[in-house]
């Protein structure tokens, strides 16, 4: 079985891409059985660069710096890569068409997931950036879900939840049950499947069972598709 390296844009932010780590050295011990480990790449960009693209709306440099990382996690040998993130795929399409090699997307990876779940209206939580952009509702229309999203004030909220703290893994207990109240109002009123975790700190915010709908982790599906690319 021939097993390929990944390389991983990471650093957005930090406390993800650790997670990321110890989540795919997981699953590859549980795949092998034989405790070894995954030979991985790992580039940690600047956050507060891709943020300063996405406030401006610069998606041209913001193509680039992640082509940049990409194409030197090719030079150190991955064999395939991925972005620790949801929002940087916002130019996924393009990144994806100009790297020098396969891309696994964590929209994907989330849509798979709903789609083998058999949800039919999800609720789309995240950065602000992800929540007014359509990269995860466009995926989700393709496959007849419905994809719905906070209020505009809500979205703010949602945002202000995430930074600092969360990108610093720190969870305020406050905001904690600010969110889920806010998840709970649209749930109730939507009429919801799930709430999409769209946002790769948010697991550190909201486990299992502490919605009244299932809840997916973005980043636990996107761990699973890069291991089946790993194995493939």
């Amino acid at each position: 079985m021939k097993i390929s390296c990944p390389g991983m844009v990471g650093g957005l932010g930090p406390a993800s891409t650790v997670t990321y780590y110890q989540k795919i050295i997981e699953g590859f011990r549980e795949r092998t059985g034989d405790g070894s480990y995954p030979y991985m790449v790992i580039n940690s960009v600047d956050m507060s660069s891709v943020l300063d693209c996405m406030e401006r709306k610069d998606y041209d440099t913001l193509l680039r710096l992640l082509s940049t990382a990409v194409e030197k996690l090719k030079r150190a040998g991955a064999g395939f890569a991925f972005i620790a993130s949801n929002t940087p795929h916002i130019v996924f399409p393009a990144l994806k068409s100009a790297s020098p090699i396969p891309l696994v997307s964590i929209v994907d990876a989330t849509v798979r997931n709903a789609c083998m779940a058999k949800y039919k209206k999800v609720l789309l939580t995240g950065t602000l950036f992800t929540m007014e952009n359509t990269f995860y509702s466009d995926a989700f229309d393709a496959e007849g879900i419905r994809c719905v999203v906070p209020e505009k004030h809500e979205r703010l909220v949602i945002q202000n939840i995430i930074f600092p703290n969360l990108e610093d893994g720190i969870v305020d207990p406050v905001q904690k049950k600010t969110f889920i109240d806010i998840c709970e109002q649209i749930i109730a009123k939507e009429k919801t499947d799930a709430v999409i975790l769209g946002c790769t700190e948010l697991p550190m915010l909201v486990k299992p069972g502490e919605l009244s709908v299932p809840s997916i982790d973005t980043l636990e599906a996107h761990v699973e598709l890069i291991l089946d690319t790993l194995f493939s």
